[in-house]
């Protein structure tokens, strides 16, 4: 190189280490700050409320329900409905006074309102598997949603791995017997 300074490459368009640097640690910042109320969400959703949660959708949904995917779930619904820490208090109240085990023990007590509603998001969220019905919701329980349980064995999930759901690793069961020649 003849030169310290190049003609084919001005200084306009130079582009340090530092500046790629610095972009993408603002970049990844911005990026970080929109988890934050995602990440404030589940941390304020604590054990107790997820047992509380556990309780009252047992109560609700008489299905053997994934503990793992309710924490999520009630995480997830917590961030969306503040208050839904109070109507779960309130909906664990009434199934107390009534004793109940199962959800028609109680349900009709329920009044109209917020409890309702909080009942009946609770059940829809366990049989979609989703907290809302918007078409980018977050999926919680494909495989556990109890509206694929009843075909689960004739509904092959959407997925590139046919031998089941999460099955990435699992081979293929052959289809018949190939015959060799």
């Amino acid at each position: 190189m003849p030169g310290r300074y190049r003609d084919d490459s001005p200084t306009a368009f130079k582009l340090a280490r530092r500046e790629v640097l610095v972009g993408g640690l603002v970049i990844g910042g911005i990026a970080a700050l929109a988890t934050l109320p995602a990440i404030a969400a589940a941390a304020s959703w604590s054990a107790e409320s997820a047992a509380r949660f556990m309780e009252i959708s047992s109560l609700l949904v008489p299905h053997r329900l994934n503990a793992e995917v309710g924490k999520r779930m009630g995480a997830a619904m917590s961030a969306l409905n503040p208050s839904l820490a109070l109507q779960i208090d309130g909906l664990l109240s009434i199934a107390r006074e009534k004793n109940a085990r199962v959800v028609e023990d109680f349900f009709a007590d329920v009044p109209d309102g917020p409890l309702k509603e909080t009942a009946l998001s609770i059940i829809s969220a366990w049989y979609l598997g989703v907290v809302t019905d918007a078409p980018d919701a977050e999926v919680f329980a494909y495989e556990y949603a109890l509206m694929f349980q009843p075909t689960r064995d004739v509904m092959t999930i959407p997925s590139y791995a046919i031998s089941g759901p999460n099955g990435w690793a699992v081979e293929a069961p052959p289809l018949s017997n190939m015959p060799e020649f």
